[in-house]
């Protein structure tokens, strides 16, 4: 590993609703979306570094921010040394041509109204390129050699001179995703920020772009931060994988590591979920995540993947396996967000136990041993007496567990993961 090109340190980006002027003149608090909390990376010069998640975890954002296109709401993104938050005039306009971005759409990041030639053309005359041409023995003019520069571009990404003056929508997605590929080359980068680059693209098309993305590496000494939420393409190109997970890393390590023995549970699920060409396999059986992903404006308390792990940690004196506690856990979160429908709860109009069962057998998908079932019952009485708040008390006086008490956060080891289970 060589010396970081790029120092991610506490990196968040909030976005605020009810932060008009029109909503402080009601005093409203401003709400924040965290759609990135404190993220922490290094990025080694040469490396390629996976960033991997569902969709809506703050990759993207995360990449944006990383470039400078979004501003943070707090901590540092260092480049080469440099702070690229206090960069300005000169310095910030070099950071812009050492680091670049090949967008994830190649249908709406190309204008449809410019050429390849001026696609490609374009940020050399933004950047007034070539910057001094008094330095070497090339007596040509500039817009001879910028013409020259985007010839050899478009050939270097595997496509014709001939093609210079169409226009994007008569190519396909395939070639549309070079150009651009070409257009984010013009300025010889140092770094580049690949945005889904294959997402939009059909299967036979995406070996090639991420082959001819690991040839220019090799031959350009690139920095890649590649995001995705396809774990084959994070496989097939990335040294190093880092987990994202509703906007905080969970887990960070090398690619070979993380995919043959990933340590969070989330890791695990995204593994598990993945095709298996394998015929053997067919019969394998693949446990769903239980419930939603947490909204960014309140995320969870502690891990934010507690809500839907299914390795959550139970208190010590609690005598229950992991589908019972999962199981008791939904169900203390439907009850803390009042989400018992009204028609079930008017199944227990009575005071009678056997009402509570009905409710029992309604919320609980499994079966708890006596002494728990009669305290969840317990719960759910106090909820059909529109109790929910002494309802979760109970629930979480009982079953609270470290996982929602504390956010793990990353150990520094050579395969860092943010979980209880490794503290």
């Amino acid at each position: 590993m060589t010396e970081p090109l790029v120092e991610i340190e506490k990196l968040e980006r909030y976005f605020y609703e009810n932060d008009s002027l029109f909503d402080r003149l009601l005093g409203r608090d401003p709400v924040a979306v965290k759609a990135v909390d404190g993220v922490t990376l290094d990025i080694a010069s040469g490396e390629t570094l996976g960033l991997v998640g569902e969709s809506g975890c703050g990759k993207s954002t995360t990449g944006e921010t990383v470039l400078r296109l979004q501003e943070p709401t707090g901590g540092t993104v260092r480049f080469d040394g440099q702070d690229i938050y206090e960069l300005s005039g000169t310095q910030l306009a070099e950071f812009r041509r050492r680091a670049q971005i090949v967008f994830q759409d190649p249908f709406s990041s190309l204008d449809p109204r410019m050429t390849v030639a001026d696609i490609v053309r374009q940020p050399l005359e933004i950047h007034d390129w070539p910057w001094d041409a008094s330095a070497d023995s090339d007596d040509r003019l500039p817009a001879e050699r910028r013409r020259d520069r985007v010839r050899e571009l478009i050939e270097r990404v595997g496509l014709s001179t001939d093609q210079l003056e169409r226009y994007p929508g008569e190519f396909s997605g395939g070639q549309r995703q070079r150009i651009a590929i070409a257009r984010a080359l013009a300025l010889d980068p140092d770094f580049l920020v690949l945005d889904e680059p294959t997402s939009a693209l059909d299967v036979s098309v995406q070996a090639q772009i991420l082959n001819l993305l690991d040839e220019l590496q090799t031959e350009l000494g690139l920095t890649y931060l590649l995001i995705s939420h396809d774990l084959s393409v994070i496989r097939h190109i990335c040294d190093r994988v880092a987990v994202m997970y509703l906007g905080e890393i969970v887990e960070v390590g090398p690619a070979g590591a993380v995919f043959t023995a990933p340590k969070h549970p989330y890791t695990e699920s995204l593994l598990e979920s993945v095709p298996r060409a394998n015929s053997a396999e067919r019969t394998r059986e693949i446990t769903p995540l239980s419930g939603d992903v947490p909204s960014p404006r309140n995320p969870p308390s502690g891990c934010r993947f507690r809500t839907r792990c299914p390795k959550v940690i139970p208190p010590e004196d609690v005598d229950l396996d992991q589908h019972q506690y999962r199981d008791v856990m939904d169900l203390r979160q439907q009850i803390e967000a009042e989400a018992i429908s009204e028609e079930t709860i008017q199944a227990m109009s009575d005071d009678e136990a056997s009402d509570v069962d009905v409710l029992a057998e309604q919320l609980l998908s499994v079966d708890l041993p006596a002494d728990h079932l009669t305290y969840v019952r317990e719960a759910l009485r106090a909820v059909a007496d529109d109790r929910y708040g002494a309802a979760a008390d109970k629930l979480e006086t009982r079953y609270g567990s470290v996982c929602e008490r504390d956010n793990p956060g990353l150990a520094g080891r050579a395969h860092p993961v943010a979980c209880h289970l490794y503290e």
